[in-house]
């Protein structure tokens, strides 16, 4: 059966990257703004929309070679910053042109108003021997400077954790211990046609196998978050018992908070901290679903000055690059620069100084990152080991997507002297 490109829904992909890339908007928030424009498109429609923003956004650099849009260069040419009418005109043209690439690939067929330009074999095969010349960055499609930095840090390690990195990313759920049982969760899910299965190291994690998507309504149930199965490991990682007082000062909008109270089971106190007061709300939401009692606050030297020694056990799930995350943030690549991580990295240590003093003589504190990359990681552990003292280093932990199939995670554990 023909596959048609319906036109409407090319223009709404055209428009999206016109917002990722010459906006700056996260591509996540760009397709999730889109599609809830258009509530009325079908699920067929809605797949092909995000399908074609996240593929263009996660090969941007190899699809400018393949669809004679430029080298792969960067920056990139007529794409941001443009203001006048005909650079508005060229930035269009740019991403019909990568569109276009990606669906002749996917082998729809090609429209009668296709606006990008046809391409004979003879100029294809032309385009894929230049992309098999050119360097990495731009054949995996990422910033130099990313690149730069990953091979620096990982060496040979650095191309598996890429091409792992580029992969789409499965959906995993994990199960809320405080309202159901996995089974029950896994039953219920399929008879609403998603066929899951158990997750080795990861006790109540689901992963959907099928394809098919779990609706917002299954997802505000309170049975189970959609939580990756590395970040499922940070919180078992804290080595949290019921009746302890536990802080996660980075806790955004909650998800390794939730399940620290499913850790809980209820017995004890939990305190969520964030700068931002709107991720918090969404906690509190969820929260409220789940079933948990989280006390909340945004951060401020009142109220860290308050809680001073308090705490049996702390989080700092702490602000990095995301590198161990491209697979769910692509757009992430293309960010990601030598200032942006040494930016990163000192608010790493400054986190860590500053949240340490949360944990009470004889408590515990871990450091996570959803990075791969050493420097957020290992350099930033043994740089605290030297300089806190009065923590003593226990253990660390790093979750390789090559390895794994599952996001990059590092975390390291400290427990404080007596």
């Amino acid at each position: 059966m023909a596959r048609k490109i319906h036109r409407l829904l090319a223009e709404a992909c055209v428009d999206t990257l016109e917002t990722v890339f010459g906006g700056g908007m996260v591509a996540d928030r760009a397709v999730g703004r889109m599609l809830g424009a258009h509530p009325k498109w079908g699920s067929r429609d809605r797949a092909f929309v995000a399908g074609t923003v996240y593929e263009v956004v996660r090969w941007r650099r190899r699809l400018e070679v393949l669809a004679g849009a430029g080298n792969g260069s960067e920056p990139l040419p007529e794409t941001a910053q443009v203001t006048t009418e005909t650079g508005e005109l060229a930035a269009r043209e740019h991403w019909w042109r990568l569109c276009g690439s990606l669906w002749d690939s996917q082998e729809f067929d090609r429209p009668e108003w296709a606006p990008w330009p046809e391409v004979s074999p003879d100029g294809r095969a032309a385009r894929e021997s230049a992309l098999a010349a050119a360097p990495r960055a731009v054949r995996a499609s990422l910033s130099d400077e990313f690149d730069a930095a990953g091979f620096a840090e990982l060496g040979d390690r650095w191309e598996p954790e890429l091409t792992a990195l580029n992969q789409p990313a499965p959906v995993f759920l994990r199960v809320n211990a405080m309202r159901v049982k996995l089974a029950t969760v896994r039953e219920e899910l399929l008879e609403h046609g998603i066929e899951t299965a158990p997750v080795t190291g990861a006790p109540m994690a689901l992963q959907v196998v099928n394809g098919r998507s779990v609706t917002a309504k299954m997802r505000e149930s309170g049975r189970f978050e959609i939580q990756d199965a590395a970040s499922q490991q940070v919180a078992p990682f804290l080595q949290v018992e019921p009746g302890q007082k536990v802080i996660d000062t980075c806790a955004g909008a909650g998800g390794k908070t939730l399940h620290l109270a499913a850790l809980l089971a209820g017995k004890g106190e939990l305190r969520a901290l964030d700068v931002e007061a709107s991720k918090l709300a969404i906690l509190r939401q969820r929260a409220a679903r789940a079933g948990a009692k989280v006390w909340t606050s945004v951060i401020s030297d009142e109220v860290l000055a308050g809680m001073a020694g308090w705490a049996d056990r702390v989080l700092v799930d702490a602000p990095c690059s995301g590198s161990g995350t491209l697979r769910r943030q692509a757009d992430l690549k293309y960010r990601i620069t030598a200032e942006s991580l040494a930016a990163v990295r000192r608010v790493q240590r400054e986190v860590l100084e500053k949240y340490s003093k949360l944990v009470r003589p004889g408590g515990k504190l871990v450091y996570a990152t959803c990075s791969v990359l050493p420097g957020e990681n290992q350099a930033q552990a043994a740089w605290f080991s030297g300089a806190f003292p009065d923590f003593e280093f226990e253990e660390d932990r790093t979750v390789s997507p090559a390895e794994s199939g599952w996001d990059g995670f590092y975390m390291a554990r400290w427990g404080r002297r007596r």
